[in-house]
């Protein structure tokens, strides 16, 4: 059977996995993200059937429904259920549809049934009628606005399940089935007072307001989500908020009423990001996100948007009104400051913008700088105008008018925080650490400067600062530095500033003109996040970033008191405390521990742990709680003092993240779940101090557990989902605990700590889906969030089942579910209710049995995460839900549930209370008994001592518990093998030794005999392991080396094509033989065919231009034409003589190559397209030139090619000739080098490679075979006999050559061994001829080698010649390529002046079009700005009228009264004008004076205000006691009414007045900026005037190249003349004045080189008169020295010996003698003296050989000392035999009397020192 529902929607699902294309589901973040319903229908034509009515919302839903009808199937391919094969996804949906359409729409309380008993069950969502199809329509977080604990919400929804019966008005009663009791929370950001005793701020989706004195709470809930932007005015007393969904909404609500004002709908999408109330008056300011960036006034009490205006891309962080003037904003940016103006006239609402020009980051204020229009402009002649860089840039519009040059950007400080004063004026702080003054009347920023104190004050300031420090310092903290601070926060008051930083040091400034005086008020050492101050300005809060509120009354000037203390961190998880209906507990991710009264949510005390938190639980059979923490400990906490919780143990069970903590219900054991599979139990009592009891490990993840008690039995079930291994399925495993685990223990678990699989009887099912939450009820059936859609599945599990068929659970039910995002499920205590939460935030309840929605709320959002945790209060009355990442903890009360229900929640409460009792004193007794728990480590070390075999002692805290578990498994079996571990130790040591000998042996053998070192091995399995090992690493080295190599080859293949393949002519060079001197030739590419069709066409247009000139020539007039002809000719024969054409050509380019006469004439290029051909046809120049000098250098290439082949040859005959001569001497051998063959480059020789080659077993075999085949080749070779004869017989030659004269010998006779005595005759002759032979034969060798000689030197000569020829064409060709060079310089330059003309022109076209964009807009602006004044001037004149008509009212006022009163005595007419005329003060001005609010005194009031303060005024005044005496009581009262009626009229003149020059002044502003726009639209026709003279100027002024002769123009400066009034004359003139000049010249020449001679004749004759005067002195001189020479006793025995040399030899040799003689001595010296300095070390290092063994004896008998003081210590008695004494006297007289040896022998050894260093010097002078 199927029910379908009535209109309800919900959020759409993710997909199922596995889902086919075209039933994909859409994202769930909001439901206005849908396509519209056309385009939904065109992309998924599962929505073809639906109806065009439908909206998107139920679109979705019947497309999500289609989605997971086409992918919920079993494991194995089956469907879930069993009936008719299924359609595909679209007829499907067309099915359902019409099926449902088939049923009438019935009302709440009426069912629909299928048709078909067997169709498959699936949520269908139809559209509803009326108001509660509305409601569901919204979604979940449709809610009405209310206040938290009030009933909230409209019209209910009706909402059933898959198979179960409906239930009349189900919607409506979930919707007002629960109710929030309290929120608790805190948020360190957007803290406002609403009142002088309340302060608001944003948690999650609720405003809480907060009673600083009474510290209770309250809330009001954003029913759309999370709350965005925040805001209150405690004047008004309202609170304003966004919602952050799309297109959102900001909500004004009243204080203390907390009721929905109204609503303000803007533009914005996404959303706001920023809210500001003004001082006075019904205005808020409004800032949204991204993609608008809208600033937004509104009128909040009429609901009207007054203004807006747009800033694309600034992200705002702060925005506030001027107290003193609404219409002034400060709008503040990460990096900028702007001021924005509310101009009005009548109704109409302006924003101005005013940029405010920050400081740079060293404090600097810089002016600005107006790039698009620059203040002045330095134009050159040569380079043409100065324009903007914009234009330069090439921009035009708006970017033009914004651009800036990197080089000129500048950074500027980055704002914090921010303040208005009551002189309009702003304060802010900086990161920078600087404090500014920004005047918003001016728009000018100065840098406040901290005024120095006098002496004295700077010396206490000093002390102050350093005790300061050291205070923090030994807190802990960092030193702060108050001169430097940044401020966060400020607040500004009538005495002055007071700010705040990260420091945690609230500072006042006493601020005067530009400096300030700092004054230290509190110290929080917490970072401080903003300052506020009460309505009053009685109190200041202070609020911190770990979520700290401290109070501090300026006025007392005292400590800050602590207001609040909560924390910042997001809730992790909560619970309740023991009995579940007083206290609950909660814990952040922080690590701090909360309590909390359950009644109205009271913050009663906290406990910081100081480690990141993951899980907690409270215990039901105490008051304990668990913590668990990140690093793998558990916290057991006493709560059993709300007020003072305290931590009594911990548990560091392994190094895995403790995810969550689970207890039973009767409070005996503690389910541990940690990461990678791993549950462990603890006893959860007190008293046995939460032993660990054991632990298990599971195949997979876990991803939840739940834990089912059975009280009855006293038996305990776990149920945990694990991760299918299989996809698209999860497992669930079963394992029972008993109470026989805690008290035989041993039984159960093994050595390490793990249970027995057996004795826990653990279960496994599969199921088919995959879940991500999972529990357990008493009738095993087991509810599962699915993950892969929005459903909850029922499954019944029994023993039965788990071991037949099929292996794979189905669910017998599959509940719909209207959240998105993976689900928790969690059950309450007596098992009847269900809560279900999602990520959307919204908490469902279901019952049980009939799966019935019982209630649903919306307690978080979407975007904070949705919820983390669920739990139930043991009596069921409660449930406290706390969000992922919104900081706030939401408590739910039942506000109408069934009484039968609430009476099973009580009964079994109650009775799990009789139960409890039982234990839970006698555990809180024990809990309260055990002492709090630190983490001092000496503490903890005498706590629990665990003893090892060596007896060293280590702290167990230290320690996991498995750790320790394992430590002991080990030191057991340690002790148990100790004397087998000894056996097997001693025979590993006798096998080492036995392998070392046959290692050694193994070395001694011969190489064929030795064994390889692996073959030693005995664990022969380690040794493939580690071959293995080496192998994978080679391989790994291998293949990174190669896939490094193909990167080379890569990148060599880029470098390759791009210089050397894509060139036509590769670079190479050629050199000299015997001059350093290189030429190389250009490198080409070759030229495209875009680029040769380019050029075909400009020289086609150029032969058409030149004929064209041709044929207008000829149309001339003859007799002009033949003058012109003529004129031509002859200047064109001058230009022919004097070489002229190429000074006008402007280069050399026709000498080498290039062909000029196709260039335009330089004086005709004015057009751009006559630059751009120009520019291409000097470009082919240049390569002419190029191809012209490669063609030649290519020759020369092939000559030196030549050359060397010639010296190759010639070379061979020289090395003949030298062989023949036997002369070892090298011959130069001339070869190419690398630049001169650039290809070796690519080509990679083996002689290169430095590393040995890397050649594979199959490499090295084939060069094996190669070798010995080439060793036979060999052997062949030399085994012929014929050669063999030939070369022993006759030297392997036939005919004996003349080249062969040299091998040629005589041999000599047999006799010649014999003496020439027993010669012959005969013999005799013999040997004669003999002689002559070998005379004969030397004589024809020494002419044979003369000639080879002479060979040798022409071949050296011919060499040298010929290289030496060639080495001057090189130079020549040098010669050629440096000319070469120079033309192509030429040309290239005529290309750069081009292009310099082109890129002016283009820049001088790019300011003209943004000129003429900016004279666009300027113009449009202007329009706009006529059509202000315009409507400002209406509104002006509009109410000028009745401004006029008030002001001669109130004239008419004062002559009626002189009129009505004129009857009367003169002297009391008098006092009555003077009465009339007097005004009283008003009672108000003494109230100003009393309040400390700076921004009260001076802020305007309204007509009414003051109107009733005066009207109060004049009540006193109309008494009768101020009645003149003689007056009438008529006549008086006639007086007081005039008067009031005249003050009534003054009062509306005058307030009438205030808005008449409020739109005064803005039609001023208005004009002013007309005028100011005028002046920048004439100035912008000013310079477009002057670009277009610009641009004329650069047509005609043609910048030309000459080329001019060195020295023939010679300037004084690099400044070039100025030729503007130069004239143009004939060339005979010039050279026929220069003839004259010539001639003069050298008539002027010939005079001075006559006067010249004369003079020279002169000068030598006096020259010579002075040297002989000179000469005539110095003789004088040298006689005078011959007479009074004294003669020594060297130079009379230098007169006096005949032999003066030889006497001086002989003086010499003997003192050489003697001083060889001293040497010895003094060698025999040295040599003594380092005989005795080696004995003397040697004592010395015997010394301190003894010493160390001294000191190693001392260290040891320390040790003994120490070892016995402890065991003194330790034994505590004082019985020691007098023996010991005597010992160790003796001991300590020895090792006395041995100090005083060590100290002696040191003496002596500093003396022998002292001795050795005193012979140093002695050694080195004899020296």
């Amino acid at each position: 059977m199927c029910d379908c529902p009535g209109p309800a929607t919900a959020p759409p699902a993710p997909p199922c996995p596995g889902a086919v294309p075209g039933s994909a589901s859409l994202p769930p973040t909001s439901l206005s993200l849908l396509p519209t319903r056309e385009p939904a229908r065109r992309s998924f034509p599962e929505l073809a059937a639906c109806p065009p009515s439908w909206d998107s919302v139920q679109l979705l839903s019947m497309l999500s429904l289609a989605a997971f009808t086409n992918n919920c199937t079993s494991s194995s391919g089956i469907p879930v259920e069993t009936g008719r094969p299924r359609p595909n996804s679209t007829s499907r949906a067309r099915w359902i549809y019409k099926q449902c359409l088939q049923q009438p729409l019935r009302g709440a309380g009426q069912s629909a049934a299928c048709s078909e008993p067997g169709q498959w069950r699936s949520p269908l969502l139809l559209p509803g009628r009326g108001a509660a199809a509305a409601a569901m329509a919204a979604g979940p977080g449709a809610e009405g606005a209310g206040t938290a604990g009030s009933r909230v919400g409209g019209p209910g929804t009706a909402g059933s399940r898959v198979g179960g019966p409906g239930t009349e008005g189900l919607a409506r009663a979930a919707e007002a089935a629960l109710e929030v009791s309290w929120v608790q929370g805190f948020s360190n950001k957007n803290l406002a007072f609403v009142d002088n005793q309340t302060v608001c701020y944003p948690c999650g989706n609720y405003i809480l307001f907060l009673d600083i004195k009474t510290k209770k709470t309250r809330a009001v809930q954003c029913q759309a989500g999370q709350v965005g932007a925040f805001a209150a005015n405690a004047n008004s007393q309202v609170v304003a908020f966004s919602d952050r969904k799309l297109n959102p909404l900001i909500h004004i609500y009243t204080f203390p009423e907390l009721s929905k004002l109204t609503e303000l709908k803007g533009d914005a999408q996404l959303d706001y990001t920023l809210l500001a109330f003004s001082f006075r008056g019904p205005y808020l300011a409004s800032y949204s996100s991204i993609p608008e960036f809208v600033l937004s006034v509104w009128n909040w009490q009429e609901n009207i948007l007054l203004c807006s205006e747009s800033q694309p891309g600034l992200t705002g962080t702060s925005l506030s009104f001027n107290p003193m003037n609404w219409q002034q904003l400060c709008f503040v940016a990460e990096s900028s400051v702007t001021i924005w103006r509310v101009e009005s006239s009548k109704d109409e609402h302006h924003l101005t913008r005013y940029p405010v020009e920050l400081p740079d980051h060293c404090g600097a204020v810089s002016p600005h700088e107006d790039l698009f229009f620059p203040p002045s402009r330095n134009d050159d002649p040569y380079y043409g105008p100065d324009l903007p860089v914009s234009a330069i840039a090439g921009l035009k519009g708006d970017e033009a008018e914004t651009f800036v040059p990197r080089n000129c950007i500048k950074t500027s400080v980055h704002p914090t925080a921010h303040c208005w004063t009551a002189t309009s004026e702003i304060y802010m702080g900086c990161k920078e650490g600087y404090v500014l003054a920004i005047d918003a009347e001016q728009y000018s920023v100065s840098v406040l400067q901290e005024k120095a104190p006098p002496e004295f004050m700077q010396k206490v300031t000093d002390v102050v600062s350093y005790v300061r420090r050291e205070v923090q310092k030994k807190k802990g903290g960092k030193p702060s530095d108050l001169q430097n601070t940044v401020l966060l926060a400020m607040a500004f008051c009538n005495e002055g500033l007071y700010a705040a930083g990260r420091e945690g040091i609230l500072i006042f400034y006493h601020i005067k003109d530009l400096q300030y005086e700092i004054k230290i008020c509190a110290d929080i050492s917490q970072p401080i996040s903003s300052l506020i101050f009460s309505p009053d300005y009685t109190s200041l809060l202070l609020v911190t970033d770990q979520g700290a509120v401290y109070s501090y009354r300026p006025a007392h000037s005292g400590e800050a008191v602590k207001l609040l203390d909560t924390s910042s961190s997001c809730f992790l998880a909560a619970d309740f405390l023991t009995p579940g209906n007083n206290y609950c507990v909660s814990v952040t991710v922080s690590g701090e521990v909360q309590v909390w009264s359950l009644e109205d949510g009271t913050f009663l005390s906290k406990l910081n742990l100081g480690i990141e938190a993951t899980s907690m639980a409270c215990c039901p059979s105490s008051n304990s709680v668990a913590v668990g923490t990140q690093v793998g400990q558990i916290c057991f906490l006493d709560v059993t003092k709300a007020e003072a919780p305290r931590v009594v143990h911990r548990t560091f069970l392994s190094k895995l993240p403790v995810l969550s903590l689970h207890y039973d219900q009767s409070g005996q054991f503690l389910i541990a779940r940690a990461t990678e599979g791993h549950i462990f139990i603890l006893d959860a009592r007190p008293s046995k101090l939460f032993q660990v009891l054991g632990y298990i490990v599971l195949a997979d993840e876990v991803l939840h557990l739940s834990v089912l008690s059975d009280l009855k039995n006293d038996l305990v079930e776990v149920m945990v989902l694990l991760n299918g291994a299989k996809v698209q399925q999860a497992r669930l495993e079963i394992f029972h605990l008993s109470s026989a685990i805690i008290t035989d223990n041993d039984k159960y678990v093994n050595e390490q700590g793990i249970f027995n699989a057996s004795d826990l009887k653990k279960e496994q099912y599969d199921l088919d889906y995959t879940l991500s939450s999972a529990v357990r009820l008493k009738d095993n059936t087991v509810y599962g969030y699915c993950t892969c859609a929005p459903f909850i599945c029922k499954y019944h599990i029994s023993e039965e089942s788990k071991f037949g068929y099929p292996s794979v659970f189905s669910p017998e039910e599959e509940i719909p579910s209207k959240q998105f995002g993976s689900g928790l499920l969690c059950l309450s205590p007596n098992g009847q209710w269900l809560a279900a939460a999602a990520k959307d935030g919204v908490l469902f309840i279901y019952n049980t049995s009939t799966l019935d929605i019982l209630a649903q709320k919306h307690c978080q959002s979407y975007q904070g995460g949705g919820i983390r945790s669920v739990v139930f209060s043991l009596d069921g009355n409660f449930i406290l839900v706390n969000g992922e990442n919104d900081c706030a903890l939401v408590c739910l009360k039942w506000k109408e549930i069934k009484e039968t229900e609430v009476e099973e929640a009580a009964l079994y409460w109650q009775s799990l209370l009789d139960i409890l009792n039982k234990s839970t004193s006698d555990e809180n007794s024990v809990l309260k008994s055990m002492a709090e728990w630190k983490s001092d480590p000496e503490s903890t070390s005498k706590s629990l001592p665990v003893t090892e075999e060596d007896g060293n002692v280590t702290n167990t805290d230290d320690m996991t518990w498995i750790g320790q578990k394992t430590q002991k498994v080990m030191r057991e079996e340690t002790q148990r093998f100790a004397s087998q571990k000894e056996e097997v130790q001693m025979g590993i040591e006798k096998l080492q030794e036995t392998i070392q000998k046959m290692m050694d042996e193994n070395e001694q053998v011969p190489d064929i005999e030795k064994l390889e070192h692996w073959e030693f091995s005995l664990d022969l399995e380690e040794l493939k392991q580690v071959q293995a090992e080496v192998e994978e690493d080679v391989a790994r080295v291998r293949k990174e080396i190669e896939l490094q190599t193909l990167s080379y080859c890569y990148l060599q293949d880029l470098i390759k094509y791009d210089y050397w393949d894509a060139l036509c002519v590769k670079e190479r060079a050629v050199k000299c033989f015997h001059i350093d001197c290189q030429v190389s030739n250009y490198p080409l590419k070759e030229r495209s065919k875009e680029e040769l069709e380019t050029l075909k066409k400009v020289l086609q247009l150029k032969k058409t231009e030149t004929a064209d000139l041709k044929a207008q020539k000829q149309n001339l007039e003859v007799d002009s034409e033949t003058a012109l002809s003529e004129e031509e000719g002859e200047s064109s024969a001058e230009v022919a003589d004097g070489g002229a054409s190429h000074c006008l050509n402007g280069s050399l380019s026709s000498q080498y190559g290039g062909d000029t006469s196709i260039l335009y004439h330089q004086c005709d290029l004015h057009t751009r397209e006559q630059k751009l051909n120009q520019t291409i046809l000097l470009k082919d120049i240049i390569y002419k030139v190029k191809t012209a000098f490669n063609e030649e250098f290519d020759i020369v290439v092939q000559q030196k090619e030549q050359e060397i082949a010639r010296v190759k040859e010639r070379n061979l005959k020289i090395q003949e000739i030298l062989e023949q001569l036997e002369l070892p001497l090298e011959v130069w051998e001339p070869v190419l080098t690398d630049d001169e063959m650039p290809e070796r480059a690519l080509t990679v020789q083996d002689s290169e490679i430095k590393a040995e080659k890397y050649m594979t077993r199959e490499e090295i075999e084939q060069a094996e075979m190669l070798a010995r085949l080439e060793m036979e080749r060999r052997l062949a070779a030399t085994d012929d006999e014929r050669p063999r004869a030939l070369d022993d017989m006759m030297g392997g030659v036939l005919e004996i050559r003349r080249e062969d004269i040299l091998k040629m010998d005589i041999p000599p006779p047999s006799f010649l061994s014999r003496s020439e005595d027993l010669w012959t005759e005969e013999e005799k002759k013999i040997f004669e001829e003999y002689e002559k032979k070998v005379k004969h034969l030397n004589e024809e060798k020494e002419e044979y080698r003369q000639f080879l000689r002479n060979e040798w030197k022409k071949l050296e000569a011919s060499i040298k010649e010929t290289t030496q020829n060639f080495d001057a064409i090189v130079c020549k060709l040098s010669e050629k390529k440096l000319k070469s060079e120079m033309a192509i310089y030429q040309e290239e330059l005529k290309i750069v002046n081009l292009i310099y003309t082109l890129l002016l022109d283009e820049e001088l076209d790019t300011r003209e079009a943004g000129l003429h964009k900016f004279l666009v807009k300027k113009k449009k602006d202007k329009v706009k700005g006529a059509r202000k004044i315009l409507t400002a001037k209406h509104g002006v004149e509009a109410y000028r009228g009745p401004y006029r008509d008030a002001l001669h009212e109130e004239k008419n006022l004062e002559h009626g009264f002189i009129k009505q009163f004129a009857h009367l005595p003169h002297g009391l007419f008098e006092e009555l004008l003077h009465l009339y005329r007097h005004r009283p003060e008003t009672p108000r001005t003494e109230t100003l004076l009393d309040t400390a609010n700076p921004y009260v005194k001076r802020s305007a009031e309204d007509y009414q205000d003051a109107l009733s303060h005066l009207m109060k005024a004049l009540d006193e005044l109309d008494s009768p006691e101020h009645m003149p005496s003689g007056l009438d009581q008529s006549v008086w009262e006639h007086f007081c009414l005039a008067r009031r009626n005249k003050m009534e009229s003054e009062e509306l003149v005058k307030w009438k007045a205030l808005p008449l020059a409020d739109m005064q002044a803005c039609l001023q502003r208005r004009m002013d900026e007309n005028d100011k726009m005028k002046s920048e639209l004439e100035n912008t026709f000013q310079e477009l005037t002057w670009l277009k003279e610009e641009k004329m100027k650069l047509q005609q002024n043609v910048t030309v190249q000459f080329l001019l002769k060195q020295g023939q123009v010679e300037l004084e400066s690099t400044q070039i003349p100025e030729y503007s009034d130069a004239v143009l004359i004939d060339r005979s003139v010039v050279e026929e004045l220069n003839c004259a000049l010539a001639a003069q010249g050298e008539k002027k020449i010939t005079a001075m080189v006559e006067f010249k001679d004369f003079s020279k004749g002169i000068i030598q004759l006096e020259w010579e008169h002075k040297k002989m005067k000179m000469q005539i002195q110095d003789l004088k001189e040298k006689a005078r020295d011959i007479v009074i020479l004294p003669i020594s006793k060297d130079c009379q025995l230098f007169l006096t010996v005949h032999n003066y040399d030889t006497h001086i030899t002989q003086h010499l040799a003997g003192m050489e003698q003697s001083l060889g003689v001293m040497d010895k001595l003094h060698k025999k010296n040295v040599k003594n003296r380092q005989k005795k300095v080696r004995e003397l070390k040697n004592c010395i290092r015997l010394k301190e050989e003894a010493n160390y063994k001294l000191s190693l004896q001392l260290k040891e008998m320390l040790v003994s000392v120490s070892e016995r003081m402890h065991i003194f210590k330790a034994a505590d008695t004082r019985d020691i035999s007098e023996k010991n004494t005597r010992q160790r006297y003796q001991e300590i007289v020895k090792q006395k009397y041995l100090r005083i040896l060590i100290r002696e022998q040191e003496k002596q050894r500093a003396i022998l020192q002292a001795e050795a260093e005193s012979w140093k010097p002695r050694t080195v002078h004899k020296i």
